[in-house]
């Protein structure tokens, strides 16, 4: 639905009224392009008065796929391999676009901790949000230097709870997730193993229901991300700066989030992407976090919902802006 052609202007023509729509949709400092389009007003513009957004912050994965399993949001961005661990628990969610595919997660200590390699952490303690990449990046490392989870100590914490409890010394590493973890890198800790292949893709996710009764505002998400992903292209400075001031950082470690943050992606989720997701599967099974590997499977042959990424039409939304 566009400003200039809304159900209100059909209703009226018709001499109808129709319910206000209402769109609740999460912002993340671990998804710029959501901070972008926040800080910009776009969706607001694209939908036009018709349509009542509302925006929900979602401090990591986890707590965006809490909000969209209570119905507290339409659309919200989470790690791949987080919004695989919903579906297979039954969260009735599906990928509409992917905003980006990031190296936002790694694995983080102090200098003076002790810790050197991934074998370091047998008899240690580690602060990860559980249900994140960053928690699924650690189970990948730990399970390729042959370290048994068990081995481990797993303090589950928020994101800037972790980084908190790694410079207190509350533990000795933490899986550490951008832009929290560059603020940290900057201020001396060590990001001592990192292994882009173990981060999945930025996943922006939308309830079935959502999908079934807005189609045409769900297609303007998508229009509406696709826009800013060649502003933010265009504009990396100006992006920089949004992110900067959202998440309080510094301009300059902004700028080291976004140089490896891959914006230019083909923004269509497909097979590449449950490639990835097909090898951290097993690690949801072996941990307890889903029953069986059948819950799994159903959840890749379902998850993805490529139509709206696949018509999606930046235009669409720049013709919008312009009338404004």
């Amino acid at each position: 639905m566009m400003a200039g052609c809304s159900a209100g202007e059909d209703a009226k023509a018709s001499g109808t009224t129709t319910k206000a729509q209402t769109l609740e949709i999460d912002y993340a400092t671990y998804n710029p392009l959501s901070l972008v389009i926040k800080d910009k007003g776009w969706l607001e513009q694209a939908l036009g008065e018709d349509v009542k957004v509302t925006w929900v912050f979602s401090a990591g994965s986890n707590k965006a796929n809490e909000s969209l399993r209570a119905g507290a949001v339409d659309v919200g961005s989470t790690a791949g391999s987080a919004a695989l661990l919903a579906r297979s628990n039954g969260s009735p969610i599906q990928v509409i676009d992917l905003y980006s595919q990031p190296e936002w997660s790694a694995l983080v200590t102090r200098p003076d901790s002790g810790v050197a390699s991934v074998a370091d952490l047998a008899g240690r303690s580690v602060a990860a949000t559980k249900g994140t990449d960053p928690y699924f990046v650690l189970l990948q490392a730990l399970d390729e230097a042959g370290v048994a989870p068990g081995d481990v100590t797993v303090q589950n914490l928020q994101h800037a709870d972790g980084r908190r409890a790694l410079d207190n010394g509350d533990v000795d590493a933490w899986a550490g997730l951008d832009p929290i973890m560059a603020d940290a890198e900057r201020g001396g800790d060590v990001l001592f193993y990192r292994n882009i292949d173990f981060n999945t893709y930025g996943f922006l996710n939308a309830t079935e229901d959502f999908l079934t009764n807005q189609p045409e505002v769900a297609q303007t998400v998508v229009d509406v991300y696709e826009h800013a992903r060649q502003w933010a292209l265009e504009h990396p400075e100006e992006t920089a700066q949004i992110l900067a001031t959202e998440a309080d950082i510094d301009p300059e470690v902004a700028t080291a989030v976004l140089e490896r943050t891959h914006l230019d992606i083909d923004n269509v989720p497909g097979q590449k992407q449950l490639d990835v997701l097909r090898g951290i599967g097993p690690f949801f099974v072996a941990n307890g976090d889903v029953a069986n590997q059948q819950q799994v499977d159903d959840a890749l042959e379902t998850i993805v919902h490529p139509d709206l990424a696949e018509q999606a039409d930046p235009a669409r939304v720049a013709g919008a802006l312009e009338e404004q």
